[in-house]
């Protein structure tokens, strides 16, 4: 049974989250994907390697995702980013960091670089999606879906099996947090991996965050039939033996 706790931000907003402290250790924080939560089995699969290899972990949902307080509709990229930081201070505190950012957990890892730049030491992206409310969804919206976001501030975007509530505030606020244009000039480890079968997020998103790096070790694994989420046991091993490389 995984052990959640919750930070009181304010008065009314809560963020839930998982950690695992151990002693001078470098933390290993995780940050989940767009309307994913903890339930998932990456967060876990990590956790566990924490456990097993002497390592601090943490992983939270951001406001409007899993049981953190606060609706979807009214996140975006910035506030996302300011709750990681938030938690990264009160729990992390000056300890090394790895980040492991899935997909939009991508996005909101690089924006911490300018919070804890001296202490994070590696990052890691699986299917990694930094921009992708302008390049993956405003850019193929049609006229008629442009048109329909300006007028009711909301559109429910459809992908698979699940329908995502996508607001203008969301996407304006993406505008402002663009990263594939700034430079990272820390030396660190910087490993991305993506499935050759994602679906969700072409392999370039990937090949845009290691451009960013400027003085990093870079290593790209493109993962052959691999899909976005990269969840199958299989895959987990993979991540693992990543995460491995990464921390020695």
């Amino acid at each position: 049974m995984t052990n959640f706790k919750y930070l009181k931000l304010n008065k009314i907003k809560k963020i839930r989250y998982i950690k695992h402290n151990q002693k001078n250790s470098v933390f290993i924080v995780f940050l989940h994907g767009f309307m994913s939560d903890l339930e998932g089995k990456k967060p876990k699969t990590f956790l566990n390697f924490a456990k097993k290899n002497n390592l601090s972990f943490l992983a939270l949902e951001y406001s409007g995702h899993g049981k953190s307080t606060g609706k979807f509709t009214n996140g975006n990229i910035s506030k996302w980013s300011q709750e990681t930081k938030m938690l990264i201070k009160k729990i992390v505190k000056k300890k090394k960091i790895i980040l492991i950012g899935s997909s939009m957990g991508s996005w909101i890892s690089l924006n911490q670089f300018k919070f804890f730049k001296t202490q994070i030491v590696g990052f890691m992206g699986i299917g990694s999606a930094p921009e992708f409310l302008e390049g993956l969804m405003w850019n193929k919206f049609t006229k008629k879906m442009k048109k329909e976001i300006k007028q009711k501030k909301i559109i429910n975007l459809k992908h698979g099996d699940y329908e995502y509530p996508i607001t203008l505030q969301l996407i304006k606020d993406g505008r402002k947090n663009k990263i594939l244009n700034k430079k990272i000039y820390q030396n660190l480890k910087v490993t991305m991996i993506h499935g050759s079968k994602d679906k969700s997020v072409p392999v370039s998103y990937s090949r845009k965050v290691l451009k960013i790096f400027k003085n990093a070790k870079k290593k790209l694994v493109i993962v052959k039939n691999g899909d976005h989420s990269l969840s199958s046991s299989k895959w987990l091993n993979l991540l693992k033996k990543e995460l491995k490389i990464i921390i020695n």
